[in-house]
């Protein structure tokens, strides 16, 4: 291929063609794809821990996870008109999520199509031309490249409009939430939740206005491996009683933590073909624990908007993850990503969610309480935190890592249960977690969008 023939071609018609320039003109070796069934008997409900340290899987991951699923990106309500923007991650790769003239929500690849600077270093502001700091290359909301500082150096055959940023070419939303996905062929947003926007909903529908996010973005970094934390938000209700046991004796109003009925609640969870989870109590007592959060809510409104099994389960205490990354506790309005940093580092962004209609009091409220319990600080939080840490800390053991991790917790028990969306299981088992590694194991040996083309 001739210089001619690169400068000429359109990167931004397809990711794929990128891909396949780039790799003509450097001649790169192909990554080894590493068939990791072995790793993982979701079945037998064993999984061997190597998938947390090795760094060629979580390269693997990059390349087949994280380029072609539904990634969390933003909030609509982070956007109020052109030119707002947000900076973010997808797997590793760093874009921008802006607002352009039209109002269409457009995310773009943080890069800077000249030497490959991060072209916006800002978490977050307003601007009319994302301009680098490097050369000056500058690219309007379009994301099409408008101005080159000398640019009658160039030769006759540079085109500006063939250098314009890398669009992401998939992003939609669901009640409020922006996902992205660099697979232009994937399956729809919608069609990729399936049975997990019934339990999503329990926490984006209680409100006709929907919901906001309010304050900043909160950021901490932990040492364990992405998948941690995800599978622990899908399925993990079994960790609550041992791990937060000096919280729940802080939180409860005796002090000697929650009463035997309610520690041993009855719940249910569900695990998804495409690797989301849900677990929640089930109860007709089911309440938001800020005290000023739930006496505003009309209850017989809510059974009447989400039904009373919704309000009797998922509404309020649970843990969710729509595979791979994104999780969220309806109880405290959490929504949070778990960014991948190598096989052995998170870095967690969270958010707080609350009902547009709340008075300021009520969201001042639902705010505190997540600080306090699941902000960077929190005192759940730190207990989890704590436990991905010290499992990643020993991984590394050459004897450690040959031994498999348990999963079998609940073997059996998944069934359609004909009052929760899917198949279910009961409050305290592993089922969405092997979901969630049995997806994990398809997509990692199915060839992606750029290894197909």
């Amino acid at each position: 291929m001739t210089a001619e023939d690169m400068t000429s071609a359109k990167a931004n018609d397809s990711i794929g063609a990128l891909r396949r320039n780039l790799d003509a003109g450097s001649g790169a070796a192909k990554p080894r794809n590493i068939d990791v069934s072995p790793l993982i008997d979701s079945d037998g409900g064993l999984i061997d821990r190597s998938i947390y340290t090795d760094r060629e899987i979580y390269a693997q991951e990059m390349r087949r996870i994280f380029a072609r699923s539904w990634l969390f990106l933003a909030h609509e309500t982070q956007f109020k008109k052109p030119g707002d923007f947000f900076t973010t991650f997808m797997g590793e790769d760093p874009v921008i999520v802006s607002m352009d003239k039209e109002k269409k929500i457009r995310v773009y690849l943080n890069s800077c199509r000249h030497r490959g600077v991060r072209l916006c270093r800002a978490d977050a502001g307003a601007t009319k031309m994302f301009t680098c700091t490097y050369h000056g290359w500058s690219f309007d909301l379009a994301g099409a490249l408008q101005s080159v500082p000398n640019e009658t150096a160039y030769p006759d055959t540079f085109k500006k409009e063939n250098w314009s940023l890398i669009e992401v070419p998939r992003v939609e939303t669901y009640k409020g939430l922006i996902f992205g996905n660099w697979d232009k062929n994937a399956d729809s947003l919608e069609d990729n939740l399936g049975d997990m926007k019934y339990y999503m909903d329990a926490m984006l529908d209680r409100d006709p206005e929907g919901t906001e996010v309010v304050g900043g973005v909160m950021k901490w970094e932990l040492e364990g491996n992405w998948k941690l934390a995800a599978e622990q938000f899908a399925t993990d209700w079994y960790h609550v009683n041992m791990s937060h046991a000096s919280a729940l004796m802080v939180l409860s109003p005796t002090g000697k933590g929650p009463k035997a009925d309610i520690a041993a609640t009855p719940g249910r969870q569900h695990g998804s073909e495409n690797g989301h989870g849900a677990g929640f109590p089930t109860h007709p007592k089911s309440r938001f624990d800020a005290k000023m959060v739930h006496d505003y809510y009309d209850y017989d409104f809510l059974r009447e908007r989400l039904g009373d099994d919704a309000v009797e389960g998922p509404m309020t205490t649970g843990h969710a993850t729509v595979f791979p990354n994104f999780s969220y506790l309806p109880v405290n309005g959490s929504i949070r990503v778990w960014h991948p940093k190598g096989p052995d580092k998170i870095e967690v962004w969270a958010w707080i969610l609350v009902d547009k209609s709340m008075p300021q009091d009520v969201k001042d409220a639902q705010r505190l309480y997540n600080l306090r319990t699941f902000g960077p600080s929190g005192i759940f939080e730190a207990d989890d935190g704590e436990n991905w840490s010290e499992i990643q800390a020993i991984s590394g053991g050459f004897v450690t890592n040959s031994v498999p991790l348990n999963f079998q917790m609940g073997i059996g028990s998944e069934r359609e249960d004909g009052t929760y969306p899917g198949q279910t299981s009961e409050l305290y088992s592993d089922a969405a977690g092997r979901a969630f590694y049995r997806h994990w194991a398809k997509v990692m040996n199915t060839p992606a969008w750029h290894e197909t083309n």
